[in-house]
């Protein structure tokens, strides 16, 4: 893939990223920095780099598909149905059980991905 300015400016956003934005949100940034960017070339890139495995698209079931960078180690995730906040986390103990769950079934787990929707426990509505 050839690296052009306005890719390297949404890649170095995505890269910067702590959370996991949508493509209008990466657009917002990625503008910021190089006005010259359009909506478009963001959709363009971005689809360019998850083919690539440079990143992973979620979708957290709010209507938007989010990036991330391919992670270095596994983390699962925690949505904030109220406020949209996700959270990373990995426990050693879900991770065991995939693996017994998957063994018991006959198969042995080569990857998955865990998201859990929840709203905080102080929340009156839940």
């Amino acid at each position: 893939m050839r690296m052009t300015d306005q890719r390297r400016v949404i890649a170095r956003v995505i890269e910067g990223a702590s959370d996991h934005p949508d493509v209008e949100e990466l657009y917002r940034r990625a503008s910021s920095v190089d006005p010259r960017i359009s909506l478009s070339t963001v959709y363009r890139t971005v689809n360019l780099f998850e083919e690539a495995g440079l990143v992973t698209k979620h979708d957290f079931k709010d209507g938007r598909a989010r990036f991330e960078l391919i992670p270095d180690e596994h983390h699962d995730h925690l949505i904030d149905i109220r406020s949209g906040t996700v959270i990373e986390f990995r426990n050693e103990e879900i991770e065991a059980i995939q693996e017994v769950i998957a063994k018991r079934l006959g198969y042995k787990l080569v990857d998955h991905r865990l998201e859990l929707y929840a709203v905080p426990i102080s929340d009156k509505k839940a």
